[in-house]
């Protein structure tokens, strides 16, 4: 009920007349039915603006640190993605990591929408780097189609490190859906599962217009910054 609440009479109405959202391609992420949306992940408020653009409801995954901060500011932080139905994840990988997929499972087996950031953090530079397979995973489990989309300046408006965002229009594009049909039963498979995610990342440059890093976005954040 929060969800919806937040969506539609306390935070969305705002947030509509401040950043006035321009949107293209939203025909493409249907209106029933299980449905992926894949997306790069340029700032915090990369949450905030997709499921207040998409009609349905969009489930994300999240750092478990947005639901572990201290003080009225973390109090927050974790109120807003509890009631926004956002899923945490332990970012140290392995069972941790697949339990939050399971959950999203779920949600595409109830019909519902799932929303993930393959990166699997936000971009240091604003360029776009290697997915992981967590999203392949995801679509050849749940057969559900993935719907490509891209933040096209949220970094403008709320860059990693600030807290108030800048007024600005907020730009966001969507991809035609992604079938994976032809890998049925392959799950499991990790050149499939490379080979799903590349295409997946793939749609995202196109749309993002983003320069394309074949490293992980974490490893690059602890890359030293050139002198």
């Amino acid at each position: 009920m929060l969800y919806w609440l937040l969506k539609y009479i306390i935070l969305g109405p705002l947030l509509r007349l401040i950043f006035r959202p321009q949107v293209e391609g939203l025909e493409h992420v249907p209106e029933t039915g299980p449905v992926i949306l894949a997306s790069n992940h340029l700032s915090f408020s990369d949450s905030i603006f997709t499921p207040l653009i998409v009609k349905r409801k969009v489930t994300f995954i999240a750092k478990a640190e947005y639901f572990t901060g201290k003080g009225i500011k973390g109090w927050l932080t974790k109120m807003f993605f509890v009631g926004s139905g956002t899923i945490p994840v332990d970012r140290s990988g392995g069972q941790a990591a697949r339990a939050a997929l399971d959950t999203q499972l779920k949600v595409l087996r109830a019909g519902g929408i799932a929303g993930i950031y393959p990166e699997g953090t936000r971009s240091p530079d604003g360029r776009l780097y290697r997915g992981k397979t967590g999203v392949a995973r995801l679509a050849l489990e749940s057969r559900a189609p993935v719907v490509p989309m891209a933040m096209l300046n949220a970094d403008e408006i709320q860059p990693p490190g600030q807290l108030i965002p800048t007024i600005k229009r907020v730009r966001i594009r969507f991809g035609a859906p992604l079938d994976f049909s032809r890998y049925a039963g392959l799950s499991g498979d990790r050149f499939v599962e490379r080979a799903v995610t590349d295409e997946i990342m793939y749609e995202v440059m196109e749309l993002s217009g983003r320069e394309y890093v074949d490293m992980y976005a974490q490893k690059a954040k602890t890359q030293p910054v050139p002198a």
